[in-house]
C-alpha cells in the first residue's frame, strides 16, 4: 500500500535552501512534509496544498466549492491586511485554503497552517465527532421510561390492593407479574424493524435511495426543516441567458448578437482547453446561422487581469474595415468606452441593480479599427521610457447581457410537494445573497422581509438567539462549513427535525449537526460516509420520497404504540378493578398471556399496512406526552367497555358466581374490542371508509374470530375457558356498539384538536 500510495503522491512546489548561505532552489516534495513558514508557488490546476498567505498573484482564482460550496472560482490577490469582507475569512483575498484548486493564474505563497490545523482538516474531524440522539432516539428513550415508569408500578398496586381489600399475598404475585407483562408492547423492537426495514427496501428498489442507518428513516419521516444549498439542488450548476439589455435598460438583441460573435471567436481563435460557462449560455441563446456573416481576425479569451474577452471580425457589408468587440466586467469594459462621468455613473448604477437582484451582468462594448490596426489590447505593460504613448481606441457600450443560475427541472414541484408536506427549506449557501434571493425568486418561494440572514450577522449572534433567528430565515448567505453547523443545531435548539442535504468537505459539520445527513451519490467519499441516506442523484424529488416512506413507517409505528398501549392500560385498570371486586383472579396468568400473544401476533400486521395520505401532510414525530395523553384516555375508554362487559356477565349470567365463565367472557370481550381497536385507530382519518380489508382488516377478523371460537375447543379447555350461552354474544354486541360509537367520537374529538387552524402545524413556516 506504501508503495501505491507513493506512485500518486501530491506534491507542492516550494523554494529552499540548502543550507543558511545558500539561493531559494526550487523542488517538488510531498505534501506531508509541507511545514509552517514554506514558500510555495501555484499554477493552473494545482490543488492548494496547506492554508497559505499569498505574498504575489498573477490573475489568480481558485475553486473553493469544497469548503464554502461557492461554484463560481474566486478571485485572489496578495494584499498587506486582512480586508473586512463579510463573508468571513473564506471572502479574504489574500488566503487560500488545502482542498482549494487553482482554476487559472499564479502566485507565490506562504504556508501558514499544514495538517490538522488547516480548515479542511478541521471541518473533515468535526465530521467525526459523535452525533447527538437524533428524533428517534429521543423518542425511543421518553417512551421507554413511560413504559418502565408503568411496569415498576403495575405489580406493587396489585400486590398491595390483593392484600388489603382480599387477604391475598404472594398467590397473587404470578397474576401480577402477568400483568405488567401485558402491559409491555413486546411487539415493539420487531414492528419498527419491519416498518423502517420494508421502507427502506421499497426506497432503495424504486428511487435508489439508500438508507444507511435504520433509524435515519423514521427521522426523514419527523423532518420539519430542510437543509440546503442552493447550486445543484435548486439550481444547475450552470447559467443561462436572462435578457439583452440596451444603456437605457429596455430589451435589446443586437447586443445579445454582438455578445455571441466575441463568444464564438474566442472560442474557435484562442484555443482554449474549454468553453468558459457564461460564453456557452449566451451561445446557446442564439441562433448559430447568425454568427456566420462574421469572419474572425484575433481574438483574447477572459483574463482575470483584465476581466476582459476580445475579439477583431471583419465587419459584414463593410469591406476593409474591422470590429473590436470586447466583452466581460462591467467597470472593464465602461473604461475602455467613450462616456462622460454622468453616463458611466448611470450605467454603473443600472447594472448594480441588475447585479443586487442576483444576476451576473457582462457589459459588451465595440469598436470601428481599420485594417492595419486591427490589434488587440494585450493588458497593461511597463511601457519603455522614450516611448510615444499608443493612442487608445475608444469603444462605444451597445449595453448589457444579464444570466442567471440555471433552475433544476424538477426543484420547483419537488418545493411544492415538500411545503404540502409540512417541511420547510432553509439554503444555507457561500453564494452572494442576491444569487440565492433571486433562485428563490424564481422558484417560487416566498421570503419574508426578515428572510436573509448573512455570515457576518450570524457571527454577532449568540446560540439563543440564532435558534430564533433561524427558525424565521429562509436564506443563509455567505456561510462557512461552522456557520451552517451552528444553524443546524440552532433549528434542533428551537424544536424542530432537521435534515441537512449536502455533498462537500464544507458541508461535514452540518451533516453530523442535523438529526439526519443526506448526500448525493456524487458527493465527497467522506461526506456519503457521514451521511445517513445517500441519494442516487442530487435531486429533491428523491428527498420528497424518502420524507413520504419516513412517514408511512413512522406513521404505522405510532399507530401500534397508540393501540397496543391504549389497549394494554384498558386491562390493566379493568383488571385491577376486577381484582378488588372479585373473591378470586380476574384472569389468570396463563389466559392474559394467551390473550396477549394473540394480539401481538395480530398486530404483526401493523408493519404492513398502508396509512391513510393524510399522514403525509405532518411530520410524524413519536411525543412521548403527546402519546402518554392519548392512552390515558383511550385506556380509560377501554376500561369501561371491559366493566360494562362486567356488568353484563353479573347481572344477565350470573357469571361473576363462576370463575371460569368471568374469564371466558372477559377474554372474549378483550379480543374483540382489541379488533375493534385495530380498524377505529388505524393511522389517518377515515382510513376504513371505502377501502379493502387489507392487512389490519384480516388480522382484526382472526382476532375476533379466536375470541369467539377458542372458549369451544380443547385449548380453550386447557386454559380454563368455558364456552357461553347465545343470549351472552347477543349483550356482548350491544355492549360492542357502544363502545365502537364512543370510539368513533373521542377520536374524531382528537383529531379535530391535531387540525384546528389555531393549532400552528410543526414545520409551519414559508413556502412556495
Amino acid at each position: 500500500m506504501a508503495g501505491l500510495r507513493g506512485l500518486v503522491a501530491t506534491t507542492a512546489t516550494v523554494l529552499r535552501r540548502a543550507d543558511e548561505d545558500a539561493p531559494p532552489d526550487t523542488r517538488e516534495i510531498p505534501v506531508d512534509d509541507l511545514v509552517p513558514g514554506d514558500v510555495i508557488r501555484l499554477g493552473p490546476g494545482d490543488l492548494v496544498p496547506a492554508d497559505v498567505r499569498l505574498l504575489r498573484a498573477q490573475g489568480l482564482t481558485v475553486h473553493q466549492a469544497a469548503l464554502t460550496g461557492e461554484s463560481a472560482p474566486v478571485p485572489k490577490a496578495a494584499a498587506d491586511t486582512a480586508s473586512a469582507a463579510s463573508g468571513g475569512v473564506f471572502d479574504q483575498p489574500q488566503l487560500c485554503f488545502q482542498g482549494s484548486g487553482v482554476a487559472s493564474g499564479s502566485a507565490t505563497a506562504v504556508v501558514v497552517e499544514t495538517g490538522a490545523r488547516t480548515r479542511f482538516a478541521a471541518a473533515h474531524g468535526r465530521g467525526g465527532a459523535r452525533r447527538e440522539a437524533s428524533a428517534f432516539d429521543r423518542s425511543v428513550h421518553g417512551i421507554s421510561w413511560i413504559l418502565i415508569r408503568f411496569m415498576l408500578l403495575t405489580p406493587p398496586l396489585v400486590l398491595m390492593a390483593n392484600a388489603t381489600l382480599r387477604d391475598r399475598g404472594l398467590e397473587t404475585l404470578p397474576f401480577s407479574v402477568a400483568v405488567a407483562v401485558g402491559l409491555t408492547p413486546e411487539m415493539l423492537p420487531v414492528i419498527v424493524t419491519i416498518c423502517l426495514a420494508r421502507g427502506a427496501s421499497l426506497l432503495a428498489r424504486t428511487h435508489g435511495v439508500i438508507v444507511k442507518r435504520l433509524p435515519a428513516l423514521h427521522d426523514l419521516g419527523a423532518v420539519d426543516v430542510l437543509c440546503l444549498d442552493k447550486t445543484g439542488t435548486l439550481t444547475q450548476d450552470r447559467p443561462v441567458l436572462d435578457r439583452a439589455l440596451g444603456p437605457d435598460g429596455q430589451d435589446d438583441p443586437e447586443v445579445l448578437r454582438w455578445a455571441a460573435v466575441n463568444a464564438w471567436w474566442t472560442l474557435q481563435l484562442a484555443d482554449l482547453p474549454a468553453p468558459d460557462a457564461l460564453d456557452e449560455a449566451v451561445l446557446d441563446a442564439v441562433e448559430e446561422d447568425d454568427l456566420m456573416a462574421y469572419d474572425g481576425v484575433a481574438a483574447l479569451p477572459f483574463d482575470p487581469v483584465r476581466r476582459l474577452a476580445t475579439a477583431v471580425v471583419r465587419t459584414p457589408g463593410r469591406l476593409g474595415t474591422h470590429t473590436l468587440v470586447v466583452k466581460g466586467a462591467v467597470e472593464a469594459v465602461l473604461e475602455r468606452c467613450a462616456l462622460t462621468a454622468e453616463e458611466r455613473d448611470k450605467l454603473l448604477a443600472l447594472a448594480a441593480t441588475h447585479a443586487d437582484d442576483g444576476l451576473r451582468v457582462l457589459a459588451v462594448a465595440l469598436a470601428e479599427l481599420p485594417p492595419l490596426s486591427a490589434s488587440i489590447e494585450r493588458g497593461p505593460r511597463r511601457p519603455h521610457p522614450r516611448a510615444r504613448p499608443r493612442r487608445r481606441t475608444r469603444a462605444h457600450l451597445p449595453g448589457f447581457v444579464t444570466l442567471k443560475d440555471a433552475l433544476a427541472p424538477t426543484a420547483a414541484e419537488a418545493l411544492k410537494v415538500l411545503a404540502d408536506r409540512g417541511v420547510t427549506v432553509k439554503i444555507l449557501t457561500g453564494d452572494h445573497p442576491g444569487t440565492a434571493v433571486r433562485a428563490c425568486r424564481d422558484l417560487g418561494i416566498a421570503l419574508p422581509p426578515d428572510g436573509v440572514l448573512t455570515a457576518d450577522r450570524i457571527e454577532r449572534l449568540d446560540d439563543g438567539d440564532l435558534a430564533a433567528t433561524a427558525s424565521r430565515t429562509t436564506v443563509f448567505a455567505r456561510c462557512t462549513p461552522e456557520h451552517k453547523a451552528r444553524i443546524a443545531t440552532a433549528l434542533r435548539t428551537g424544536g424542530h427535525t432537521v435534515g441537512y442535504l449536502g455533498d462537500g468537505v464544507n458541508d461535514l459539520p452540518a451533516l453530523r449537526a442535523a438529526d439526519v445527513g443526506i448526500a448525493p451519490r456524487e458527493a465527497v467519499a467522506v461526506a456519503r460516509d457521514s451521511a445517513d441516506v445517500v441519494l442516487a442523484e442530487k435531486d429533491l424529488t428523491a428527498i420528497g420520497h424518502s420524507i413520504a416512506a419516513g412517514r408511512y413507517a413512522g406513521g404505522n409505528i405510532a399507530t401500534y404504540l397508540r393501540i397496543t398501549l391504549s389497549s394494554n392500560l384498558g386491562n390493566v385498570i379493568a383488571m385491577l378493578a376486577a381484582g378488588l371486586l372479585l373473591p378470586y383472579l380476574p384472569m389468570l396468568p396463563a389466559q392474559v398471556l394467551a390473550q396477549n400473544l394473540c394480539f401481538d401476533v395480530a398486530q404483526l400486521a401493523f408493519a404492513h399496512d398502508r396509512p391513510h395520505p393524510a399522514v403525509l401532510r405532518r411530520p410524524t414525530v413519536l411525543r412521548p406526552r403527546d402519546l402518554l395523553r392519548f392512552i390515558v384516555g383511550f385506556g380509560a375508554l377501554n376500561a369501561v367497555a371491559d366493566l360494562a362487559t362486567f356488568g353484563v356477565l353479573a347481572f344477565a349470567l350470573y357469571g361473576l358466581d363462576d370463575e371460569a365463565v368471568f374469564h371466558s367472557g372477559w377474554f372474549t370481550e378483550n379480543l374483540i374490542t382489541q379488533a375493534l381497536v385495530m380498524l377505529l385507530l388505524r393511522a389517518g382519518r377515515h382510513t376504513a371508509e371505502g377501502r379493502k380489508p387489507g392487512p389490519i382488516g384480516w388480522a382484526a377478523g382472526a382476532l375476533t374470530a379466536v375470541g369467539l371460537l377458542l372458549p369451544f375447543t380443547p385449548l380453550g379447555s386447557l386454559l380454563g375457558l368455558t364456552p357461553l350461552p347465545a343470549v351472552y354474544y347477543l349483550l356482548l354486541a350491544a355492549v360492542l356498539v357502544l363502545y365502537a360509537v364512543g370510539l368513533t367520537a373521542v377520536r374524531s374529538r382528537a383529531e379535530r384538536h391535531l387540525t384546528d387552524p389555531g393549532r400552528p402545524a410543526p414545520g409551519a413556516s414559508h413556502g412556495p
